[in-house]
């Protein structure tokens, strides 16, 4: 029951090329964003589709994955955990960002 604790998993499609880092120690980094859109009726029966955007983190042998195999567009499942970090921006804010750090990605959408 602990592997529940931080536990994400998403569906959706990628909104950019993946932008992949080849690191000093001879690992690799990749970064890309995917939107997830969830569909319901509102109170005036109208349809309403909501479109949110996660950003995802790759390392390793599953950034390389994600450098050989994916494009904007594709669909893809991630499983994966949430992690926040911060940074001070160029004026010296300190800025919060939220990712998904995959543990594992499935490609769906058939062959293309």
């Amino acid at each position: 029951m602990s592997n529940l604790r931080n536990s994400v998993r998403l569906i959706g499609n990628l909104g950019q090329n993946p932008e992949v880092k080849n690191l000093n120690s001879n690992s690799k980094l990749a970064k890309f964003s995917i939107a997830t859109s969830e569909t319901y009726n509102n109170d005036k029966g109208e349809k309403v589709t909501e479109t949110n955007w996660h950003n995802i983190v790759a390392w390793g042998k599953l950034a390389g994955i994600v450098e050989q195999y994916l494009q904007k567009g594709k669909e893809v499942a991630i499983e994966g955990k949430l992690t926040t970090r911060s940074y001070n921006d160029k004026e010296g804010n300190k800025k919060y960002v939220t990712e998904v750090v995959a543990n594992e990605i499935l490609l769906l959408g058939g062959k293309n």
